[in-house]
């Protein structure tokens, strides 16, 4: 009985050890167009993984992004092409595809894949990402391309050289063990 009683008081530790919240998060894009480039980032990046099921979840307020040339640019990023009030945020989840000791310390390039959701619409994406294990924290990194048309975000013709159609996104975060 004693035992039975000590497994209940332990499991919801070891079940929610098993979960990680990120700790510190920023992701950075780079629109390369012909005539113009535009960069923004946000460190609000949130996300958390079950190390148990190798599954994750990942989001960012698309109104959080900081870093544009001027500040009509962030507006008409904002207002004419993710529509943040009506899109307000980005998502990717899903599950890393390669097993990995997250117990053991070392680097690991393993495919995550999952539904990338941006501007209300969704794709499911295999992205590459980097995981380097260190005394117990995890640290993800990855950089991928967005093609603006997979996400139903449509460039005005009057800018079309001032906007990439297809999107540099860089995003880094580092988990920590409770």
């Amino acid at each position: 009985m004693k035992n039975i009683l000590l497994f209940l008081y332990l499991f919801p530790f070891f079940v929610s050890s098993q979960k990680l919240t990120l700790s510190q998060g920023e992701i950075h894009f780079i629109s390369n167009a012909q005539l113009e480039v535009i960069k923004a980032s946000s460190k609000k990046l949130t996300g958390k993984i079950d190390l148990s099921t190798n599954q994750f979840a990942f989001k960012i307020d698309i109104k959080s992004f900081d870093g544009f040339n001027t500040d009509l640019q962030r507006d008409h990023f904002n207002e004419n092409y993710m529509e943040s009030e009506k899109f307000p945020t980005a998502t990717f989840s899903g599950k890393i595809i390669e097993s990995i000791d997250f117990n053991t310390n070392g680097e690991h390039e393993v495919r995550a894949k999952g539904e990338l959701v941006i501007h209300g619409q969704s794709q499911i994406r295999i992205i590459k990402v980097k995981i380097s294990i260190k005394d117990g924290n995890i640290q993800v990194a990855s950089a991928f391309k967005v093609p603006l048309a997979d996400h139903a975000i449509s460039i005005p013709r009057i800018v079309n050289q001032k906007i990439a159609t297809e999107i540099d996104v860089e995003m880094k975060g580092l988990f920590v063990r409770q």
